[in-house]
């Protein structure tokens, strides 16, 4: 009977890759060596999700997706830098977030709002902090804050993505409980662009659309739902009220 191999463990941690650049000409030509900080951490599929590291030393913006071996091949390991600086600033930065969701949660929109300032000078791309952030302001129904916070995500692709799908609906609910319809609108359908086959976002766009009162685009989003989902019952309901509303 034959041993299962053991699994090799995954690659998390910092690399390093340098990029030569020529500069000048003739005789004032030279080579400039630039060196770049990522965090690597691969994927359950095998590929290696890279994010460069900022002055913090921390991972932040837009996910760079690439295979192991060209990171094996184009990227040297930094274990004693991702040990000693890396591994603590991620720390420090997970347990500001942390601390803030968790005061958040009980209502304490203040200090949690404090926490959340903390992990965004620490990462202020950070995408759990920006939602945060923005919900302790919805909550105050403090709406130009939130507006700010609005801004800022809707040109995030990263606040799109499904890791963060329980914030980004939390953020929408609020942004219409606020009755700010035409940026929850907004929100959604860019959300829309980078996946559009989500029935939710249209059904979402649906009420909100409703609750301003444009009852015939409500019904056009109602009824995409329904074609990717046809056994959504919230948006048949929805679409059967708005038919019999517009029809009079």
């Amino acid at each position: 009977m034959t041993k299962s191999k053991t699994p090799l463990p995954k690659i998390k941690g910092t690399f390093s890759t340098k990029l030569i650049q020529e500069i000048g000409t003739g005789t004032t030509k030279r080579k400039v060596i630039q060196s770049f900080l990522y965090f690597a951490e691969e994927k359950d599929n095998g590929e290696v999700g890279l994010r460069v590291l900022n002055e913090n030393n921390v991972p932040t913006g837009e996910e760079q997706i690439i295979s192991k071996e060209e990171l094996l091949e184009s990227f040297t390991p930094e274990v004693e830098l991702y040990t000693s600086t890396v591994f603590p600033a991620i720390q420090k930065l997970n347990k500001s977030l942390a601390k803030a969701d968790r005061q958040r949660k009980e209502g304490n929109t203040f200090t949690a709002e404090m926490e959340y300032g903390k992990a965004l000078n620490i990462d202020e791309e950070n995408i759990r902090a920006n939602f945060g952030i923005g919900l302790c302001y919805l909550d105050r129904n403090e709406a130009e804050k939130a507006t700010d916070i609005f801004s800022r995500l809707i040109d995030l692709d990263a606040a799109f993505e499904s890791e963060h799908k329980h914030l980004f609906n939390d953020f929408g609910i609020s942004l219409r409980k606020n009755k700010m319809f035409d940026k929850a609108v907004n929100f959604y359908s860019r959300a829309v662009g980078l996946t559009n086959d989500d029935e939710n976002l249209y059904f979402n766009i649906a009420r909100c659309l409703y609750e301003k009162n444009d009852l015939k685009e409500a019904l056009k989003n109602a009824e995409k739902c329904l074609e990717i989902n046809p056994d959504s019952n919230p948006a048949k309901k929805l679409k059967n009220y708005l038919s019999k509303k517009i029809s009079g």
